[in-house]
């Protein structure tokens, strides 16, 4: 027995000294390519271990933080390969803890406006990704600043007693965390606190994908009232993704990487690492957290 995101599987379990037979739900795992059409020429693009579900959310923000798509009137449709075309779909769903996928197709085809593919040589990257680490490897911070990336404005200010409630709301909506224990999880959030979207999946930079292309597709992008949370900790990449979309506050539940922290004092991103009980660490652009 599976259902999406989980797959039944047979176990030995071992306590007190004993030992049976048994079964046990395990997150599900497995490749999906993307792939870019226009003008009549396609090609594969990445190629990602993700958890099924959010499909389309997950291509979405994939293309969006890589500068590929940038509004999603850049795109005429998001479709499982083997399907016929169709409007964009997914959508982020507000409170919604999965949102729509491909149907369990293993790869998601993007049809772009654009009359040719774009130059994706200037990428300077492999597109190649995999659930333990993401996309790794970008040439630096000028290629954000290149790309026409600027330090963001204040505007938001977001009050410390909000901030450490946020790790237990996430908790509550993680439906498939708590079937398999084995799946990470990025969420948004008002300044209040409230969450407006969440998304799961076996890799920590999939799940953002899938919150960000969620908002990226409804048209919600930039994102310059939000607050993101993810499960795990922050990386370079967890940070390049929330600033693609403008978001101005980031916090994880672990620890930062330098270059993470490098990457959001240079665009003034809040940074916030171990988000745990009643205290936090604000790494970066402190002056948005308000006691």
């Amino acid at each position: 027995m599976s259902g999406e995101g989980q797959v039944r599987v047979a176990i030995r379990r071992h306590a007190a000294g004993t030992a049976r037979d048994d079964r046990d739900l395990v997150a599900a795992e497995e490749p999906l390519e993307i792939r870019l059409r226009a003008g009549g020429e396609e090609r594969a693009v990445a190629i990602t271990m993700r958890t099924p579900g959010a499909d389309v959310e997950l291509a979405a923000g994939f293309l969006f933080a890589e500068g590929v798509i940038r509004d999603p009137a850049d795109v005429v449709a998001i479709h499982a390969a083997g399907e016929g075309p169709g409007g964009l779909g997914g959508g982020e769903g507000e409170g919604d803890a999965q949102g729509g996928g491909a149907g369990g197709e293993n790869r998601v085809v993007v049809e772009l406006a654009a009359e040719r593919l774009p130059d994706l040589a200037r990428l300077e990257r492999h597109f190649v990704a995999t659930s333990a680490c993401g996309l790794c490897g970008r040439a630096g911070l000028d290629a954000l600043l290149g790309a026409g990336h600027r330090p963001l404005p204040r505007g938001l200010t977001v009050p410390a007693r909000t901030l450490v409630a946020l790790p237990a709301a996430l908790r509550r909506e993680q439906d498939l965390f708590r079937s398999t224990g084995g799946l990470h999880a990025a969420a948004r959030f008002t300044a209040e606190g409230e969450l407006l979207a969440l998304r799961e999946d076996v890799g920590r930079h999939n799940a953002l994908d899938k919150l960000l292309g969620g908002a990226f597709l409804a048209g919600r992008t930039p994102l310059a009232e939000s607050i993101v949370l993810v499960s795990g900790r922050s990386s370079y990449e967890i940070v390049q993704k929330c600033l693609a979309a403008g978001v101005p506050v980031v916090a994880a539940v672990s620890a930062p990487s330098s270059l993470a922290v490098e990457l959001a004092e240079a665009f003034r991103v809040t940074l916030v690492g171990f988000l745990r009980g009643e205290g936090f660490n604000v790494y970066a652009a402190p002056e948005r957290i308000a006691l």
